[in-house]
């Protein structure tokens, strides 16, 4: 077992004796829902901890996600308030771009898009014998987890951690966060619909979207509400719970991107096991897993792109700021054109058609909530 160094604590957070309270008062919710509860960030949360079961870690943090690749397996989390992406395999090929602070993860069972530039702190958090990693931006909110899994090699997690373990440690001060978002029925002064329209026309790559959005000073909802159905259709709000199913029994290869504002995960594959619980639609295969709070679904489109392969299709859900939730392609890599199989769903979303298994699945959750 590695041996840690001595390390001075900062004087005990304020917010401690509360999540005590929190503790003994019963069921425990998710950490981000507790935080919830008692007012604080989750980054709170995690740093009034330190010294009991939460140690801060030191950056740079590329460093430390550079080391991730020699502990083997790992199970990453990603999520935002509407969605839970969890996948389990190794964080091999890490990339760090330092003009852009920005990190690539691309292994077959683990793929990110890292923000890292916008990280702010990090900790080594053991809860109930689970350790994990555990990253914030500068509002608190987290934004990526890796957990040890039972076929992490220990020695190598523990080394890493001893390397990286901050032997001064402080007391963050996190931001407020900015909860202004503009309509989606409206556009910034001098918006030009006409350029606007034949730009996206004119697109020849999807990694192009984004550009042009910020170039016009839209946010993605008041994109899709300004192009017209040529390129945007909005859909029913459980949209994206039928492609899923559809996919399921299509068995389309599919890809599952959930991200916050300091990282996008992306599954890549076919989805089998399926599950409605509460509020929380599921997919629980044995290297992913997705919970999705539909009751939290304020919108659903399903966006058109043109490319120098053809058109790409894609089902994105968002909130009611207008913040992405969740999007759904059919699976594919740059070069090569979109899945005839996943066109086919969206367009049965489309036409509002309803999969076969679906009403198993609703009746199977109106037992359990019986």
């Amino acid at each position: 077992m590695t041996q840690f160094s001595t390390i001075t604590y900062p004087t005990p957070h304020a917010d401690y004796s509360r999540y005590l309270d929190a503790l003994s008062s019963g069921e425990i919710p998710r950490a981000r829902e507790l935080a919830k509860q008692l007012n604080i960030t989750e980054g709170d949360l995690v740093a009034c901890r330190q010294g009991v079961d939460t140690w801060a870690i030191k950056p740079p943090f590329q460093d430390v996600l550079a080391q991730l690749e020699t502990v083997g397996e790992v199970m990453t989390i990603t999520r935002n308030d509407e969605a839970v992406h969890e996948t389990t395999g190794t964080y091999q090929t890490f990339s760090f771009m330092e003009k852009s602070g920005t990190g690539l993860v691309l292994s077959d069972d683990i793929d990110l898009r890292l923000f890292i530039a916008q990280w702010h702190s990090a900790y080594h958090v053991i809860e109930n014998g689970r350790h994990s990693i555990q990253f914030f931006n500068a509002n608190g909110l987290a934004v990526h987890k890796v957990y040890r899994t039972e076929n992490t090699t220990a020695e190598k997690w523990d080394a890493l951690i001893s390397t990286f373990r901050d032997t001064t440690p402080a007391i963050p001060n996190f931001l407020p966060l900015d909860e202004q978002s503009p309509s989606a029925d409206t556009t910034p002064e001098g918006f030009d619909h006409a350029l606007f329209s034949q730009e996206w026309a004119d697109l020849k790559d999807v990694h192009q979207y984004h550009g042009m959005l910020k170039r016009h000073g839209l946010s993605r909802t008041q994109a899709l509400t300004q192009i017209g159905e040529q390129w945007a259709t909005k859909l029913d709000k459980d949209s994206v719970a039928n492609a899923i199913t559809f996919a399921k029994e299509c068995h389309c290869n599919i890809m599952v991107f959930v991200g916050n504002k300091g990282c996008i995960q992306i599954f890549s594959g076919e989805v089998n096991r399926l599950l409605i619980k509460g509020p929380w639609f599921n997919v629980l295969d044995p290297a992913f897993n997705l919970h999705l709070r539909v009751d939290l679904i304020a919108d659903v489109w399903a966006i058109k792109r043109p490319s120098n392969d053809g058109i790409i299709t894609s089902i994105e859900a968002f909130n009611s700021k207008g913040e992405s939730i969740l999007t759904l392609f059919g699976k594919r890599k740059p070069g090569n054109p979109e899945l005839p199989l996943w066109s086919d769903i969206v367009e049965r979303v489309i036409n509002k058609q309803i999969p076969e298994t679906q009403s198993a699945l609703n009746s199977n959750a109106s037992k359990e909530q019986k």
